[in-house]
């Protein structure tokens, strides 16, 4: 029964820093778009402009990296929805927020999918301490949506009894599987028809009447 490597320690200087940022930044890239089986670390290399030795200095092995990598996309969708999210105040501004979502994907015409669900489609099932990853990242993303959805039962938009925890994960699961569809349809179209179908829900939620 083989063990992971432990885990190389974080650089201690900026520029060490900047150089494993670099590595990490060039292996999301190629992971997103070949998967963790076809990135290897030659072609990190190459799109890092580093040696194999430093990656090796970095990353204790290939797990290492792809540790790294989770945390990259998850940190990069979390600043990217959560200031978003922050500013929920109205059933308007989840539509805003539902069109944001749209756009990115309608701008690659469906193409890519969702950085965390592909790694999740391919590591979830054989690789425990990925699924470990990927579920935190999740729950830190379903964390943000609630946290709008919960501002918005705050401030009298939603009544007091919504449950924002289910809504939070249903929005989720609506762009995650709106996301594996636009990719394989290279549409739009059940995105933005399962995100409409959880907003209308929420929008009975609401305790007025919203146009």
């Amino acid at each position: 029964m083989s063990t992971r490597a432990a885990p190389a320690e974080a650089p201690s200087t900026r520029k060490g820093r900047a150089t494993r940022d670099r590595i990490v930044a060039a292996a999301a890239d190629l992971m997103y778009r070949h998967g963790v089986a076809g990135t290897g670390t030659p072609a990190v290399r190459d799109a890092a402009g580093v040696s194999s030795s430093q990656i090796y200095h970095y990353f204790a092995d290939k797990d290492d990296l792809t540790r790294a990598v989770i945390g990259f996309q998850s940190e990069l969708i979390l600043s990217n929805q959560t200031p978003l999210l922050a500013t929920l105040d109205s059933v308007e501004a989840l539509r805003s927020w539902r069109e944001v979502v749209v756009d990115a994907a309608r701008r690659q015409n469906g193409a890519g999918g969702c950085p965390l669900g592909s790694l999740s489609s391919e590591l979830s099932d054989g690789s425990p301490w990925a699924r470990d990853a990927l579920a935190a990242s999740f729950t830190a993303w379903s964390e943000a949506i609630g946290a709008g959805l919960a501002a918005m039962i705050d401030n009298g938009t939603l009544r007091p009894e919504t449950d924002a925890i289910t809504l939070s994960l249903a929005l989720l699961a609506a762009v995650q599987g709106g996301l594996v569809l636009a990719q394989a349809q290279r549409t739009t179209d059940a995105l933005e028809a399962a995100l409409d179908a959880i907003i209308a829900h929420i929008q009975d939620h609401a305790a007025l009447p919203v146009t």
